[in-house]
């Protein structure tokens, strides 16, 4: 029987500023992923994100970023790696702060945006996102994709798979960057689709046609597109019916 994670973005607002319906993806998920202040959110969002989470029995992870808040961590930054593994460091011990708090505490890390996509490819930044949760707790898992160069520098560390139901797919299994058209897929039956597909085949097909291996334990929705919530319903709704189980990998 499959059994997949599924994993959204949360506590993306800023201030007075809201990004998705926190509080609706919650009642969906199994993870979240809680910005830390660097890329977006608050102390006040992250407070209000991990008590809503432990309230519904929700694991938290900390959604890890570059500090560009106005480029919402999106734009890669070369920061040097002693640096990097500090600011990652910081944003882990914050949440973790704030989920301990309300009763709950970080199970697992995932990087953002363009630290993501970096730490896929750059070993240098990867180790440095590594070293801080070697750091701060080597029993957190990082979250990212197969073919990550943080496998690579983990020493130890555990890394779990996770794969995107609404991201297009390169030939090499890499996601399509944002700036590609195509790249994010809004259709709701195309990405329920995909998402059973991902989790009882551990395949999804690239925007060549081709199949892609991906065995991935967790499953990325986003949660700052438009329809989020109902996208994230229908997968879920979709995986059910397919009789996967849905569990925390955390």
């Amino acid at each position: 029987m499959a059994v997949i994670d599924i994993n959204a973005d949360l506590g993306e607002g800023f201030g007075i500023w809201e990004l998705g319906d926190d509080l609706a993806l919650l009642d969906v998920i199994t993870s979240a992923n809680v910005a830390c202040g660097f890329h977006a959110g608050d102390p006040s969002i992250m407070r209000r994100v991990c008590a809503a989470a432990v309230e519904r029995g929700v694991t938290i992870g900390a959604q890890v970023s570059y500090r560009d808040l106005a480029g919402f961590g999106r734009r890669e930054i070369d920061v040097p790696a002693p640096e990097l593994t500090a600011e990652v460091l910081y944003q882990i011990a914050a949440l973790d702060g704030i989920a301990r708090a309300e009763g709950g505490r970080v199970a697992y890390v995932k990087p953002h945006g363009a630290l993501y996509n970096r730490a896929v490819r750059d070993t240098e930044q990867a180790g440095a996102v590594a070293e801080a949760v070697r750091a701060y707790d080597p029993s957190l898992p990082l979250l990212t994709l197969g073919d990550s160069a943080l496998r690579d520098v983990a020493d130890g560390l555990t890394v779990v798979t996770e794969c995107f139901a609404d991201r297009a797919y390169t030939p090499s299994g890499r996601l399509v960057s944002r700036r590609e058209p195509g790249a994010v897929i809004h259709d709701r039956d195309t990405v329920a689709r995909r998402a059973v597909q991902m989790a009882t085949e551990g395949t999804v097909t690239a925007v060549d046609g081709g199949e892609i291996v991906l065995n991935a334990r967790s499953m990325c929705v986003h949660g700052d597109t438009p329809g989020a919530v109902e996208l994230a319903r229908s997968v879920r709704s979709a995986l059910t019916e397919a009789g996967v189980v849905l569990e925390s990998f955390a």
